[in-house]
């Protein structure tokens, strides 16, 4: 699959193709179905959709490895407004925002930024929080490649002194995974759980699928089996795999755990139907839904980070032909 994956994260450096992509009309109306529009607005419209299903959603604006300190600034103002059109048309409660440490300074280093980058981005992201919780919703932090797992775990532990609401994300085939489960398995934690999309080495993390798909069983062991004096915490089970979304169900019920003490979490525009089937089903569910100008290379490295979203989106488009 690397021959597919190196091709794809070429293409996504490619204005011809992203040219091509978005002036022919299937492929354009494909790329609606997973990224819906390059505005706050149309996010808004996307999230509002939703909840009228019955579904909630967390929203992306697209961006990472932000360079200077006036792109994080401007990140920060792009997620404020975002959060006060949700307010007015309603949707705080059904939305809530992800936000990339690196899109708001985390990868900033001394010499740009006084203090550091996470000095920034801690400052930027108490701000999002502050506001997300003005307005009665909150954010999740969002993870990223492995080398920035320990300093995005040290600034979620600073925000949740502020923002105990701050919901953190962790990968399964990363080996320390299980252990930092079992750190964030506590009362009131909010806890995203996915299997984990960037092309790590195999010194730190599993390649073989089963293997990501064991440990993420596992984890979810953690998660859903905990339960202390002062209550659960509560596990935001992201993934597109039926098994495991079977498995989950199977583990919440052997748990004792009550709908609504856990939740699914999909991508926008994939397995749409199973959201709705899980909601009609009483579940809680959310729906990722990313927005902003850089849709391109986060469309095109999605696909290159786990190819077999490729059959997805192949999929979607032939079937839109």
């Amino acid at each position: 699959m690397r021959p597919v994956r190196d091709s794809l994260l070429l293409l996504s450096r490619s204005h011809s193709v992203k040219r091509l992509i978005t002036t022919l009309p299937v492929s354009a109306a494909v790329v609606r179905s997973y990224v819906p529009g390059e505005r706050a607005e149309d996010a808004v419209v996307a999230a509002d959709r939703l909840a009228s299903e019955g579904i909630n959603v967390t929203l992306d604006y697209l961006g990472e490895d932000t360079t200077d300190v006036e792109q994080a600034e401007a990140t920060v103002a792009a997620y404020l407004d975002l959060l006060k059109q949700l307010s007015a048309k309603g949707l705080a409660r059904r939305a809530e925002a992800s936000v990339k440490l690196t899109a708001i300074g985390l990868a900033l280093d001394d010499a740009v930024a006084p203090g550091g980058g996470r000095k920034i981005a801690l400052e930027n992201a108490r701000a999002i929080c502050r506001a997300a919780r003005n307005v009665g919703t909150t954010v999740t932090i969002d993870m990223e490649d492995h080398t920035t797992t320990d300093q995005t775990l040290a600034i979620l532990r600073d925000l949740r002194k502020d923002f105990p609401e701050t919901g953190a994300v962790l990968q399964a085939y990363l080996f320390r995974t299980e252990a930092d489960c079992r750190a964030l398995a506590y009362a009131g934690s909010r806890v995203r759980l996915c299997k984990g999309a960037y092309d790590e080495p195999s010194e730190v993390a599993y390649t073989d699928p089963d293997d990501v798909d064991k440990s993420y069983v596992r984890c979810l062991k953690i998660l859903l089996g905990h339960s202390g004096a002062e209550g659960d915490c509560y596990p935001m089970i992201a993934t597109h795999d039926p098994r495991l979304v079977e498995i989950a169900s199977s583990l919440a019920s052997r748990y004792g755990r009550a709908q609504g003490s856990y939740e699914f979490q999909m991508l926008y525009g994939i397995r749409p139907a199973e959201q709705r089937r899980l909601a009609a089903a009483g579940e809680t569910v959310r729906v990722y839904i990313p927005y902003g100008t850089e849709w391109y290379g986060y469309l095109m490295r999605r696909l290159a980070e786990r190819p077999r979203n490729l059959t997805f989106f192949l999929t979607s488009l032939i079937k839109k032909s």
